[in-house]
Formats: structure tokens, sequence, C-alpha cells
């Protein structure tokens, strides 16, 4: 890898805080690579090699059962993917592949588990990083158990928005069917959940979803930083860093 590439990298908070050596040997395998769109990078019940961290891009996360499948997260950067079968040495879990043209590092899963052993304050890196992908995965069960589907379409428009920097006009940015799937619906749900949004003040058009009335959409949504990144603090959360997915939040997320 570029000079640059590495400082990059070097950057990262899970690796922050390790020895000049230490990274070196990491990072001594890896790569850092440009994929195009619709590429599957693994499939579930796969042996885990790396590490993968999407740098740019989007990943969509998968899984399979009896002929049907769903979406369970959609990764914006800066993600790590798949980290704890590389923690735990296991197969992967879950199928994951490229929305669009996306730079992925990939770290090998052996030199991975090495330096953890080695480095008691990387371990603690990991554990962090292990720890947030834990909390945002108990924030999406929550979001699928306890909301029905226009509310979990209310608070992904508002997630939405706050990503794309609080404009009145949201961008779907995947397919609507992949939308559909990753809130748990069918395609005919969803159609039916943004007809009652309109009530609320939504507009959609083709990708663009346009925010008429914002408090009455708040209002349906309720959203709560114990369910969601997008809710205001001081109603419960810790005022910490979290790296987590949609659902339901903003950042960053490692999978199983």
């Amino acid at each position: 890898m570029k000079a640059a590439d590495l400082e990059r990298i070097r950057s990262l908070q899970l690796f922050s805080g390790m020895s000049e050596d230490q990274f070196n040997d990491v990072t001594q395998g890896a790569y850092l690579q440009t994929f195009p769109a619709g590429l599957t990078l693994l499939y579930e019940g796969d042996p885990v090699d790396f590490l993968y961290i999407l740098m740019d891009g989007a990943v969509e996360l998968q899984g399979t059962w009896n002929d049907k499948e769903s979406t369970l997260a959609i990764l914006r950067p800066i993600s790590t993917f798949i980290l704890a079968a590389v923690v735990l040495e296991a197969n992967a879990l879950m199928s994951a592949r490229t929305l669009e043209k996306s730079q992925i590092l990939m770290i090998p899963a052996e030199a991975f588990r090495r330096i953890m052993a080695e480095d008691a304050a990387f371990a603690v890196s990991v554990a962090r990083e292990v720890s947030g992908c834990y909390r945002g995965l108990v924030r999406s069960i929550k979001n699928q158990k306890l909301r029905n589907g226009t509310e979990r379409l209310a608070n992904y428009i508002l997630t939405q928005q706050v990503r794309q920097g609080n404009p009145d006009v949201v961008v779907i940015p995947h397919e609507k069917r992949t939308l559909a799937s990753l809130l748990g619906m069918t395609a005919e749900n969803l159609s039916r959940a943004f007809a009652q949004l309109a009530d609320y003040g939504i507009e959609v058009h083709g990708a663009e979803i346009r925010i008429l009335r914002p408090v009455p959409l708040r209002r349906l949504a309720k959203p709560n930083p114990l369910l969601d990144n997008h809710a205001p603090p001081g109603m419960g959360g810790s005022g910490k860093a979290e790296k987590e997915m949609w659902p339901p939040s903003l950042g960053m997320a490692g999978r199983a």
C-alpha cells in the first residue's frame, strides 16, 4: 500500500494506539482494494480469512434461510464488518456485497488475532469496537420489535435527514426494494407506509422524500437515544460515541 494509505489507516481509532512495529505487522499482508458495485465479498457460512473495513462506498449485509433473503444492515464508511467472526475464528453469519463502488481494507485475520493476543491496548480497542457493534444490534432488535412499519420508516427518514445535513429533501441512497428489506417490510407494505406518512407531511417523488411538516413526523417517530442515534441527547443515552449501523443509527458497525 501507498504511504498515504497507511497513514490514513493508522489514524483509524482501532489502530491509533498501536506501536509502529505492531501496526506494520498487522498491515503487512493487508490489501486496500476498490470493488465495483454488486460484487459479493463473502457468503454466509464461509470461513473468514480477513477483517473488512469499509473506507468508501456502501456494503449490504444479508442473511438467507429457506429460499428467503433479507437485508440486515447497510454500512457506510468507516465501518468494520465480520469482526466478531475474525475474533472467534468462526464462519461468517452473513453475506456481504457492495451496493456501489467501494474501497475496502482487508486485514489478514490470523495477524489480527495474533496482535490482539500480544497487545493489551489493541485488545481493548477491539473490545470497544465489538461493544459498539453489540449495542447497535440491540438497538436494531428494539427497532424491529417495538415499532410498526410506518414508525420504522419515519425514523429511517429522520436518520437520513441527519446524515445528509438536515435538508428538507432527503434522497434514498439505495433501491426501494432494498429499503423495504432493510426495514423488515414487503414492497407493498413500504408503499402503504409511505402513503400513511403523507398525513404527516411527507411527499415522495422517486428517490426523493420531501419533509413538509417535520414536527408531526417527529411526533410519530418518537426518536429516543435508547433506540436511535438521531434522537436529541439527554434522554437516557450514554453520551459516548458508539459505532453502529442502520437500522437504526447513523454510524459505524462491525457485524458477526
